[in-house]
């Protein structure tokens, strides 16, 4: 995508094309303006657009050119925080509000996917959370519990349970959730687009916004070559903010990830790994992820960035982690890599901000932003159709706070990641 083979990858490759779409031009009236297009711009201004709402979406550069054309494909359910943990996070109301919506999630992708006909590799098989060691698996013990309480269809698995569903014995045992599953990113990105395009809402690419005023109790959104005036703004930017919402971005810590995909693998290993095709991930705090595509290619991931020294750090890491993992699975080759950048919050929870009178919107998924931002994109879609209330949401109206030391942090990350990756699954 704009030409970096490094940016979407596999995806890229595979995807069905993007619905047609041009920069934007001239002056447009409307009711919403959406800025972004991710998993959160797209089922807004489907929602928006459904219910009759004239909508305008701006996107920078391409159709799911951020973290929602880059990432894994992990639909999960909930957060990286516990569950029980929410109500004293975010208090009773709000947290019961957040638990019962993201714990719904992906059952709302997957709907969507169904009604809309999104050619997207949908596979709601389930995700399976692998513990590495004693300490993972007490850690999955807890997940596991805290969600049955709430009724969640998961279950923690023994080793020989969790070797059967992998393919290795590498896992003390690992949480099964049925309610997740995996997708081709950017396919479903793409297939939000044109269903929101299909509702009536109007779509521009290749068109940042520059500048937004407020006059007349309207918002003027401005790009370099024309202006939208609406009622309501929608920043839906994320980890790939810039001007004019540059508060976004400044509270978000960028955390790289990469991802290789083999080229397929033979019938005979595809049977032994992930026979039913769930997407997996561990627990180690520099964690790897792994999952299939339809053509049997397997995408394993870490975090790190493939620039500079990181590139060969981190491809050679690969190859030996997956044969570590996976010894029958020999030298093969990577048909494709890419990596992207992940906001991380302070206590790995996504805000809602209100940036200015009716200027709102949901950032920081924490790497979880296919479910989470599906749902939090037709939350808004109700608050601005006036169906909930702000008191209503499943998050509290909280103002942008810049991390301090914000791009040590991010250098810290890139490079410990490069440290861990050259000495690991050396032994």
């Amino acid at each position: 995508m704009l030409n970096d083979p490094r940016s979407h990858g596999l995806w890229e490759m595979t995807a069905p094309p993007a619905p047609e779409t041009v920069a934007f031009s001239g002056r447009l009236e409307t009711d919403v303006v959406v800025v972004g297009g991710g998993y959160t711009g797209f089922s807004a201004a489907l929602h928006l657009a459904e219910r009759g709402v004239r909508v305008v979406l701006l996107e920078g550069a391409e159709i799911g050119f951020g973290g929602s054309g880059r990432n894994v494909g992990l639909v999960n359910a909930g957060m990286w925080v516990m569950p029980d943990e929410l109500p004293g996070v975010l208090g009773k109301d709000y947290g019961g509000r957040l638990l019962d919506l993201l714990g719904n999630a992906p059952r709302a992708v997957f709907d969507l996917v169904a009604k809309h006909g999104i050619d997207c590799e949908a596979m709601p098989v389930g995700t399976l959370h692998c513990a590495v060691g004693r300490s993972g698996l007490d850690e999955l013990a807890a997940r596991a519990e805290q969600w049955a309480r709430h009724g969640a269809p998961v279950r923690l698995l023994d080793a020989a349970e969790t070797a059967a569903k992998v393919g290795t014995t590498a896992y003390a045992g690992s949480l099964l959730d049925l309610r997740a599953g995996t997708i081709q990113p950017l396919a479903y990105v793409r297939g939000l687009a044109r269903a929101a395009i299909a509702a009536g809402a109007d779509v521009f690419t290749g068109s940042p916004v520059t500048d937004a005023e407020r006059s007349g109790g309207r918002w003027t959104v401005k790009t370099a070559r024309g202006s939208v005036t609406a009622g309501w703004v929608v920043v839906a930017t994320n980890a790939y903010t810039v001007a004019p919402w540059a508060e976004v971005r400044a509270e978000l810590v960028h955390l790289p990830y990469f991802n290789f995909a083999t080229v397929p693998l033979s019938p005979e290993m595809q049977a032994k790994i992930l026979p039913e095709r769930q997407g997996a991930w561990d627990t180690r705090e520099v964690l790897s992820s792994f999952r299939f595509d339809r053509r049997g290619r397997l995408v394993f991931g870490s975090v790190g960035a493939l620039r500079g020294t990181g590139t060969a750090i981190h491809r050679a890491w690969a190859r030996r982690a997956l044969k570590k993992l996976f010894p029958e699975i020999g030298d093969v080759a990577f048909e494709a890599e890419w990596y992207g950048k992940i906001g991380m919050t302070t206590d790995a929870l996504p805000r809602f901000h209100r940036l200015a009178e009716n200027v709102v919107g949901f950032s920081g998924y924490n790497g979880r932003g296919i479910a989470p931002g599906t749902v939090f994109g037709r939350t808004l879609a109700r608050l601005i159709a006036g169906e909930i209330a702000e008191t209503d949401l499943p998050l509290p109206v909280t103002d942008p706070a810049a991390r301090s030391f914000r791009s040590l942090r991010e250098g810290y990350y890139e490079l410990g990641a490069q440290i861990a990756h050259f000495s690991g699954a050396r032994f």
